[in-house]
Order: structure tokens, then sequence, then C-alpha cells
């Protein structure tokens, strides 16, 4: 039986997905039943907005005493460290990323929650994936951040077979949003390019050209957030390792949109070692699982996209907010 979401924890709260998700969340169930964490100290707006506590999820001691306090239902976990800062401090990627999972999915059966949602990454696929990557497929990672999101995924299915845990997950692809930059991705360039398209007119990418790769806007990654969470347990046949798509296209593409709002936007290329993850990472993916068990379904196209950011981005520019 479906319980239902009342009190829920989100951790890393602060971070591209986090800030705008613990808005939406609130919204649908009150800013008081929203607990917001994140290990960094919140400016003041976001204390203004609903409750906060900073929070190191590697802690199990310090997560049960929020969880127990707060009774909290539902967690969110989105405390993680990215694919390219993942690269440059592995262990610490490994420590924060499968720690804080264990954790959160210990405490999840101890206080016999209602449900947890771990999000997963393109990122658990590497060389050998087909260029639209399958439901299922080998799962074969050249990052440590990959790797965590591939371990993540199986102990969340083993934590729900074992214990009865409603664990529940999707893949997210590349993230694209207004509100705000994310940091230590390898698709970052696809945000990037807006903010410098707006504040210069001209960017440079860390990738080539003809790199393609699934991207997907801000309200379609929060609605389909959301919309996993709210599914009938019932209909999933997956729990931890939903494909999601909306849209995948080339640096080359992006750029060609914006200059149809920006005629004068100028591109060059200078690949770093970002381009081998980017690489290894297929171009698409098919969600059939995710629009046939929960009616996942995105809004947005590219020009859509293109159109609402730099429309949001100019109005912050004009405002000195960037």
């Amino acid at each position: 039986m479906k319980k239902d979401i009342t009190r829920i924890l989100v951790t890393g709260a602060l971070g591209q997905i986090g800030s705008e998700l613990t808005a939406a969340l609130r919204t649908s169930y009150g800013a008081d039943n929203v607990l917001a964490t994140d290990l960094k100290p919140a400016p003041q707006p976001v204390l203004d907005a609903g409750p906060f506590t900073q929070l190191d999820v590697t802690n199990a001691d310090e997560v049960e005493g929020i969880v127990r306090a707060h009774e909290i239902d539902t967690v969110f976990h989105l405390a993680a460290i990215l694919s390219a800062t993942g690269e440059k401090n592995p262990m610490l990627c490994w420590n924060v990323n499968m720690n804080g999972t264990i954790n959160i999915l210990q405490l999840g059966v101890k206080y016999d929650m209602a449900r947890v949602i771990i999000p997963s990454s393109i990122a658990v696929w590497g060389p050998g994936t087909p260029p639209c990557a399958p439901q299922e497929t080998a799962l074969k990672p050249t990052t440590m951040y990959g790797v965590t999101k591939v371990a993540g995924e199986v102990l969340a299915d083993y934590f729900f077979l074992k214990y009865g845990l409603d664990v529940r997950g999707l893949r997210y692809p590349g993230i694209i949003s207004a509100e705000t930059f994310p940091g230590g991705g390898t698709t970052d360039y696809a945000v990037a390019i807006y903010y410098d398209a707006v504040k210069q007119g001209r960017y440079t990418c860390f990738v080539r050209e003809d790199t393609a790769l699934p991207m997907m806007y801000m309200p379609d990654c929060i609605k389909a957030t959301m919309d996993l969470a709210q599914a009938d347990l019932s209909s999933l046949k997956h729990h931890a390792d939903f494909n999601v798509g909306s849209m995948s296209f080339t640096v080359k593409e992006l750029a060609d949109s914006i200059r149809k709002v920006i005629p004068s936007f100028t591109i060059e290329y200078a690949p770093d070692s970002r381009q081998a993850i980017a690489d290894s990472w297929p171009n698409g993916v098919d969600d059939t699982a995710a629009r046939n068990e929960w009616g996942w379904k995105p809004a947005y196209t590219l020009d859509e996209m293109t159109k609402d950011m730099l429309e949001r981005l100019a109005a912050k520019h004009a405002a000195g907010l960037i």
C-alpha cells in the first residue's frame, strides 16, 4: 500500500537541481513540511523561504538526528559530488556519494519511510553503450561519479527487494537551468553557453562542436522527479534506474539555436579533459519504461528552452544579478 508523503527532507538543497526542487516541493506540500539541507550554509533568501539546516550526509548520527527530530517520512537525496569534480578527488566522490546514500537508505528502513528518491545519471554508461542508451544495457562508467551511481542504483534495488523500502530513482541527463549555475558537471557547457551569450555575446566551449549528449530543461527535470515520487508503486517494474529523455543536440545545434535569438553570438572550441568523459556517454536515451510505467512526457524542445532561458537570463543581467 502506498504511504502518503507528508514530511520531506531534501539533501543537497543548495545545488542546481535541489534549489528548484525544494521550491516546487514546498508549493505542493507546504513550506514548513519540506526541510532543505546542505553541507554549505544557506544565504538569507533561502533561510527566508523555509526551514533549512546544515547537514553532512556522510555523518550517519547527524542525519538520523534530523530525520528523528523532524519526523521525516520522505527523502529526496540529491547531495553528491558530480563527474568533473569527482575526477579531481575520486575518494571524496566515493565517500560522499556512497556513504551518504547508504546512510539515507538505512534510515529509510529504520523509520519505515514512505519514499526515498535517489536520482542517478547518464554517467552510469560508458564505452560500448549504444548511441541511444536502452533501459537495460551494460553499465561500464569511466568516472568515479558514474561508478557511485551504478553502485547506488544496485544498492537501492537491493533495499527494495530485501527490506521493502520504496526507493526510486531516475537517470538525469544534463540539466539546464536559468536559476542556479551548475558546479562540477561535464554537461555544464550547456548552461554556461547561455550565460555567456547574454553577458558577453560569445562562449569558449570545453568540448567539440559535434559533441551530442542527452539534455533536459529544469522544469521537465522537476516534473519528472515529482511525478516518479507520486507514481503508483504497483505500476513500477523498475525502481532506481529509470531512463528519462527530453532532447539531444550537438554544441553546434545549441549555438545555432541561440543565434536565432542573438544573431551576433559567436563560439570557439577548446576541448579539455571533460571531452573524454562526454565521449564515453551516449547521445540519447530510450525512456520507454518511464513513459509506460509512470507516464513520463517532456514538455520542452530545444528552441523553446533557448527562448525561455535567454529571456530569463536577459532579465537577470539587466537587473545586475548575473
